[in-house]
């Protein structure tokens, strides 16, 4: 691999005019060390940094890539688009088109809202569930990312159920006091707060198969006991797939473990690559939302015509491709290489998949929580990704991410990836 000394110098001068030299801080690679590349250009399943590096990519921009990078149908629907003109802030007719596609997708949204990011959509989710029923507490996940809103950026300390300690500066007491932590795949801690706090609970939010711990998979009847403790409290369930939609399946995890939410978030994919998420759900609850209702949300880009022409390309290829079958075929036969790889390099690895995300877990028990999840092995996960970079394959700088693939993946990218992979798992073995 040739040298970083361009994308080294790049963002020495990031820092100067960017915090920490970055715009999201997992890109800093502050938790694996060195410095990140910088990418002049992605095509297909391949990403090229500004010293004419090229990588195997399996981050994909955390997961909107579905169909790989500069797709020719997404390329050319935004080219089309934006000839036409790239903001009006008033409605057309690609959002409609767009908003029935998600809704027929998605069987559980009645009606959808275009925003602009996850943490948009989740924002006005709760804010909805709020309004709608007319209390305050809200119920989230150790370890479940929910995008950075005050209400959401709550610390997960110890103990079955952890009552509101802000995880960031800036968040106030009071704002983190109405957000209720317990452990995922823990019922009994579920139990404990709905007995407690059940009355004054809006609604619970989770991933339903999170991604933001790395992938962890819910227990046997996990999902659907929530599902069913939620409608006993008269709580509303709010389903963040702003990760797992289009990526665990066609109609996102809720369809593959038979859930229906009272709201659903939406993001990444539905953009096509470009910057679009939605809230949606029940006719009755979005009716809350202005202009309709008194629940106020509003955004100047909300459905601008580019994301809107990249997302009706992207999932209209995706539909009619059967790409998420495809995908979940794919990933099986990477993971499986991967986790043989690990197994005859003598590293004990967990490497759960849905769809087309996965990870490799350095641990030698599964991983159900955050807790099994910060356990990992984090030593052996650094020597294993920078390896991995070193030989041109590109994965999120983090134990607690998940990787993705698309339809751009070639067998030859899986190839190279699994040698790729023999290599840094004799490494890690090596290091102990």
């Amino acid at each position: 691999m040739n040298t970083l000394s361009k994308s080294s110098s790049v963002f020495a001068e990031a820092k100067q005019y960017i915090p920490g030299g970055v715009n999201s801080p997992v890109r800093s690679f502050r938790s694996v060390g060195g410095n990140p590349p910088f990418i002049a250009k992605g095509e297909g399943s391949k990403l090229y940094d500004l010293d004419g590096n090229e990588y195997i990519d399996y981050v994909l921009s955390y997961g909107p890539l579905l169909l790989g990078h500069a797709h020719p149908v997404v390329t050319e629907a935004v080219q089309e688009a934006a000839a036409k003109g790239t903001s009006f802030g008033a409605p057309t007719g690609a959002e409609v088109a767009l908003a029935k596609l998600v809704c027929e997708l998605v069987p559980s949204m009645d009606m959808v809202r275009m925003v602009n990011s996850g943490t948009e959509a989740t924002m006005s989710a709760i804010r909805l569930a709020r309004a709608y029923t007319g209390r305050d507490c809200i119920v989230k996940f150790i370890g479940c990312y929910h995008g950075h809103s005050d209400a959401l950026l709550v610390h997960a300390g110890s103990g079955a159920t952890t009552f509101g300690v802000p995880d960031s500066p800036g968040v106030t007491k009071g704002t983190a006091e109405t957000t209720l932590s317990v452990p995922f795949n823990d019922l009994p801690a579920l139990e404990k707060v709905f007995s407690e706090k059940g009355k004054e609970i809006a609604a619970v939010i989770m991933e339903p198969t999170p991604g933001n711990m790395g992938l962890v998979l819910p227990k046997d009847g996990y999902l659907q006991a929530i599902r069913e403790l939620t409608k006993k409290y008269g709580s509303l369930l709010i389903i963040d797939e702003v990760m797992s939609g289009f990526r665990s399946a066609q109609g996102g995890s809720q369809s593959l473990y038979h859930i229906e939410p009272d709201i659903t978030c939406l993001g990444k994919v539905i953009g096509g690559g470009l910057p679009v998420a939605a809230y949606g759900g029940k006719r009755e609850i979005m009716n809350w939302v202005s202009p309709v209702g008194p629940m106020y949300q509003a955004g100047t880009l909300s459905g601008n015509p580019l994301a809107m022409a990249a997302g009706i390309a992207a999932l209209t290829y995706m539909k009619e491709n059967d790409v998420c079958a495809t995908l979940t075929k794919r990933n099986a036969e990477l993971t499986d290489a991967l986790k043989a790889a690990a197994d005859a390099a003598g590293v004990p690895v967990q490497v759960p998949r849905l769809g087309s995300m996965f990870t490799v877990f350095f641990s030698e028990k599964e991983v159900t929580n955050y807790e099994d999840a910060t356990a990992c092995d984090q030593d052996a996960f650094r020597i294993y990704f920078h390896s991995m970079l070193e030989q041109g394959i590109y994965l999120p700088p983090s134990q607690f991410e998940t990787n993705f693939i698309s339809l751009a993946h070639s067998d030859e990218d899986f190839a190279k990836t699994v040698a790729a992979a023999n290599v840094a798992f004799k490494k890690a073995a090596e290091s102990k």
